[in-house]
């Protein structure tokens, strides 16, 4: 069993490595790419509008301008717990501090020189000023850098105008799109005469000026960066080459947040549900499953096979709506809270239930969570109870037309021993094989039921990452999903062995 667990363990990195890379794929060929949504939301805003400039730094800050296969390395990098070059710093909430990166030269810079930078001194606060500075630094570093990558935007902007004012052959050089790029252009010898020359030359030296400024405040920033004002993260193997340290899943750039903060908040929203959902649908389907087949043909067996049919049949959708409009709905029965997690002001309530001062029974913070996660989890089981009733009923059929029951029959065992001992146990395979589909959906979600009662869980939060295309928190929701199911199948086939003592994996 152990060397068939060692493989099953192996062989789970290139599957992983498949996955991810096929999605890291589709993200990166889908149309529009990273940030998309903001194209959308800036509506026909030209390209040297903000909604281009922050695309630019987008294209910069995830790296798009690199061949796909660069950036998916580069991704795995981060995921991997060995890392290269220098270590990262934890501030104090916990979040990585990245090293300021490099600003690249300004294109061109033959047909458009680039002045000498000079950066000046600066003295390094110590003590209790450190981070104050080093946080002010590092803001000046990214808002600087931003403003320069949005200047060589324009400036590839001013080129490809540059280029279609100029006409054949240089207008050729454009792109599909009608870009520029400016190694394309490194033997032109530009025009002065050409109508478009004075906004190039403008829009040059505005580069210039931003790619001062940004290098200056880079500079700087990995001044401070290297006096550690944080505690360094990490374990080292070899200074400032290798080290051990947590996967990192990046930034999500849509809520501007560590994606790991971000899934932290919404996952046990959506496992408090499905934790509550699950044991409640195999404990009531498997029982009722067990009993309809023992007592084939009689009135339970119809009557659960009619209510669960008819259950099965009733969309998520409609149920929801149904369970607000009714159950909900004060002018009707008013029974459960229509949406949210908890009451207002549920932070001082004690997690038992109390009495106040005015002898009033409070519901506590138990109970009250328990109460506004009554209907989701109603809605997330009803639509259960037949598939899994139905599966456990005519796997029990199945079983008990097999010659080793006849046999026990025969043999004078009880019953009951029969049906629980002998059945039922060689009944669990194909309920185990469900349990395998079920249980990484518990951590995907319910987008259906998390937007209609407004729960801010996983389904909620995928959505709106891919929404956004945001690359970040859709790769990590798909790797910790991916890793759920690897594991789910190898904890099925541990469950297989348990169950049917014939099967063997030595």
């Amino acid at each position: 069993m152990l060397s068939y667990l060692l493989r099953r363990l192996a062989f789970m990195v290139p599957t992983l490595l498949g996955i991810t890379l096929m999605v890291f794929m589709l993200l990166a060929l889908a149309p529009g790419g990273i940030g998309a949504g903001l194209a959308v939301q800036g509506g026909q805003m030209s390209d040297t509008s903000r909604v281009a400039q922050m695309q630019a730094y987008l294209e910069d800050r995830y790296g798009l301008n690199d061949p796909v296969i660069v950036q998916y390395v580069r991704w795995l990098g981060r995921l991997s717990p060995v890392k290269f070059g220098t270590r990262d710093l934890r501030d104090g909430n916990g979040e990585r501090v990245p090293a300021p990166r490099a600003i690249d030269d300004p294109p061109l810079a033959t047909a458009f020189p680039v002045p000498a930078v000079t950066v000046p001194s600066l003295a390094i606060a110590t003590g209790e000023g450190a981070i104050p500075q080093f946080k002010k630094l590092q803001r000046d570093a990214e808002g600087t850098r931003r403003e320069y990558v949005g200047k060589v935007r324009l400036f590839k902007d001013a080129i490809a105008d540059y280029a279609r004012a100029a006409g054949s052959p240089l207008k050729e050089r454009l792109n599909g799109k009608g870009g520029a790029d400016p190694r394309d252009f490194s033997d032109v010898a530009f025009d002065h005469s050409n109508a478009a020359w004075p906004k190039l030359e403008k829009a040059a030296a505005d580069m210039h000026t931003a790619h001062t400024a940004a290098v200056v405040a880079q500079v700087q920033a990995t001044e401070a960066f290297h006096a550690h004002p944080y505690p360094t993260s990490g374990i080292p193997i070899i200074p400032d080459v290798v080290s051990l340290d947590t996967p990192d899943l990046g930034v999500a750039f849509s809520k501007n947040r560590p994606v790991w903060d971000l899934i932290a908040a919404a996952l046990p929203v959506t496992l408090l549900i499905n934790l509550i959902a699950f044991p409640i649908s195999y404990l009531i389907a498997v029982p009722t499953g067990v009993l309809a087949s023992v007592r084939r043909g009689g009135l339970f067996d119809t009557f659960s096979g009619f209510l669960y049919l008819s259950l099965y049949s009733i969309p998520t959708v409609l149920a929801g709506v149904f369970a607000i409009g009714f159950l909900a709905n004060k002018q009707y029965l008013g029974w459960f809270p229509v949406s949210g997690l908890h009451e207002s002001g549920s932070e001082a309530y004690t997690f038992m239930p109390f009495t106040d001062a005015s002898g009033v029974w409070q519901r506590g913070y138990l109970l009250d969570t328990l109460w506004h996660v009554g209907l989701p989890v109603l809605c997330l089981v009803y639509g259960s109870f037949a598939v899994l009733s139905k599966q456990t009923r005519a796997s029990m059929l199945d079983n008990f037309s097999a010659d080793y029951v006849r046999t026990a029959k025969a043999k004078g065992v009880p019953r009951k021993d029969v049906v629980l001992r002998h059945v039922f146990r060689n009944s669990l395979l194909p309920l185990i094989t469900m349990f395998v589909g079920i249980f990484p959906a518990m951590l995907a979600g319910s987008v259906v039921i998390e937007r209609i009662f407004s729960v801010p869980g996983m389904g909620s939060l995928v959505i709106e990452a891919i929404d956004l295309r945001d690359r970040e928190l859709i790769l990590a929701d798909t790797f910790l999903i991916a890793c759920v199911n690897m594991l789910a199948l190898l904890l099925a086939d541990i469950l297989y062995a348990a169950a049917d003592p014939r099967v063997s994996y030595d």
